[in-house]
């Protein structure tokens, strides 16, 4: 396993502790990160049994190498159910691109504070992140079909759709503006219905006008 390859970090976390978790992770050789709020959906039961507690949640999106998201992975493990936990969850994600100017600017930062192979990182579970953007007010309505197709829970981050021309073109349709984004944390084994049922009942011809996509996970841990 290439070590300088750049992956990426998602993590959701308690509302509030953004700005702890960046200067953490900024310790640990990652420097790139993006920072959103988001409302979770599963109940409170759910969220208790998760050990995730307020619905209310920062979202970072953070990239790193390889090394240094391995070596990050194993310290947030440690901080489980300790006072230092952050509340939530983290799942590694791998790229497809990244431009090459900001990828080495990661490489080299890095390679400061992190050393090794990046051989100790491996897939544990088989998840799939699964993404939903559908107009403002239907997210509610999203995550009860998902919940139905095997989905626990999920997150809702709100967005604005930029530059939709040729989407409307194709659609032959005026699209809204305002947008929830639903991301789902979902087994492999009940991906492909949720993402089915989902996209039948709220696709792009649909009042909710939505779109869908699967991204897969690397890795997934709790925090």
């Amino acid at each position: 396993m290439n070590g300088d390859r750049i992956i990426s970090l998602l993590s959701i976390i308690q509302r509030g502790k953004g700005a702890q978790y960046v200067k953490m992770m900024k310790e640990k050789g990652l420097y790139l990160h993006y920072q959103f709020v988001g409302q979770g959906t599963a109940s409170s039961e759910m969220m208790d049994i998760l050990g995730l507690g307020s619905n209310d949640k920062d979202i970072l999106l953070s990239f790193g190498t390889y090394n240094a998201i391995d070596s990050l992975s194993g310290e947030l493990g440690k901080m489980v159910g300790t006072t230092m936990g952050y509340n939530g969850l983290a799942m590694v994600i791998s790229p497809s691109a990244f431009s090459r100017i900001t990828a080495e600017i990661i490489k080299r930062n890095s390679k400061d504070i992190v050393k090794g192979d990046g051989s100790n990182m491996h897939s544990e579970f088989e998840y799939s992140l699964i993404l939903i953007s559908v107009n403002r007010g239907y997210s509610d309505n999203v995550m009860q079909t998902a919940k139905k197709a095997g989905a626990t829970g999920g997150t809702v981050i709100k967005a604005r759709l930029a530059e939709a021309q040729e989407i409307e073109a194709y659609a032959n349709t005026k699209l809204d503006d305002e947008k929830e984004i639903v991301t789902i944390l979902a087994p492999n084994s009940v991906r492909n219905q949720i993402l089915e049922d989902v996209n039948n009942e709220f696709g792009l011809k649909s009042e909710a006008q939505g779109t869908v996509l699967s991204v897969p996970v690397d890795k997934v841990f709790k925090i």
